[in-house]
């Protein structure tokens, strides 16, 4: 700004003097419009500020390591008077780390800003004002609009080192089943208000009493993925990726589970996983979470996947 007002005060000198020697209409014109010029900026300044409207649109479901950006919109009337500039502040959640960008557009229409998608994670952008100068530089104005989105970055599934064996998670328990068709049936004595169909008439007979059978059905023991957060991210892009292509194997297989999240100094967090809704909410409950910083990890424990009765 102060360059453009010591540029006009230097012509405006200039066409004073122009005018004051050779007093024609031209010279006239000049200094009139010289004079208006700094009238005009304000309103158009002015005009922009209070039709001026942004929005904020971020990229949904974004990939680990592929193109995307941030689209914002800037509208409104007299814009293409004008011209602004805004700091962006932008945060990755899981790193800790936050840091300011700075953006000018000119004119009306939608500006494409790169989004960084080397490493997953839960990432923010948030623009808390902006300036909003008249097309020549003389005035600005300040805007407050708050405006912050936030987008997640998901990490590519990766098939792990050693494919989970799903024999090893065949059914080794009972419980009681729902279904009266059961082959497998446990028998115990009679209760007031026991189906009739369930009584076992010859065991009943051999015993002096009311027996009934009472269904039971196999069930896969408790299954876990277990990841320890380390500070390195590609460490985390890889285990994680890992975590979601074995949770998506045992959810084809039908076989419920646990994601259990391991933080260093700190309690474990684990999540029941039986659908893809349970394995995108957990996966989007990691992504928000922090990383440790390198000193608060000794050692690092890569992701494993284990199996309980």
């Amino acid at each position: 700004m102060f360059k453009t007002w010591l540029v006009y005060s230097v012509t405006l000198i200039g066409a004073v003097v122009f005018f004051l020697v050779y007093k024609m209409w031209a010279s006239w014109i000049i200094l009139v419009l010289l004079l208006l010029l700094p009238v005009f900026a304000l309103i158009m300044c002015l005009l922009s500020t209070f039709t001026m409207k942004l929005d904020i649109k971020a990229p949904n479901n974004a990939i680990a390591g592929t193109d995307t950006d941030l689209s914002i919109k800037v509208d409104g009337f007299a814009s293409a008077f004008s011209f602004c500039r805004f700091d962006i502040l932008f945060s990755d959640r899981m790193a800790g780390e936050t840091k300011k960008l700075r953006y000018v557009i000119h004119d009306t229409g939608v500006t494409k800003i790169p989004v960084d998608t080397k490493h997953c994670g839960s990432y923010t952008y948030k623009i808390t004002k902006m300036r909003i100068y008249d097309v020549f530089g003389f005035f600005h104005t300040v805007k407050r609009i708050n405006k912050d989105c936030e987008f997640l970055i998901r990490p590519q599934p990766s098939i792990p080192e050693v494919m989970p064996d799903m024999f090893g998670f065949k059914a080794k328990n009972l419980r009681k089943s729902k279904a009266t068709g059961s082959d497998i049936y446990d028998i115990r004595d009679y209760q007031p208000g026991d189906p009739v169909k369930t009584i076992h008439w010859k065991m009943s007979a051999k015993k002096d009493k009311l027996l009934v059978k009472e269904p039971l059905e196999e069930y896969g023991g408790h299954s876990r993925l277990l990841m320890r957060l380390t500070h390195d991210r590609d460490q985390v892009d890889l285990h994680l990726g890992q975590i979601i292509f074995t949770s998506r194997y045992f959810i084809e297989h039908e076989v419920s589970h646990k994601i259990r999240i391991i933080p260093p100094n700190s309690r474990e967090v684990s999540f029941d996983v039986e659908s893809e809704t349970d394995l995108a909410k957990a996966v989007t409950a990691i992504l928000r979470m922090r990383i440790p910083d390198e000193d608060e990890v000794e050692e690092i424990i890569p992701e494993e996947v284990s199996h309980e009765d």
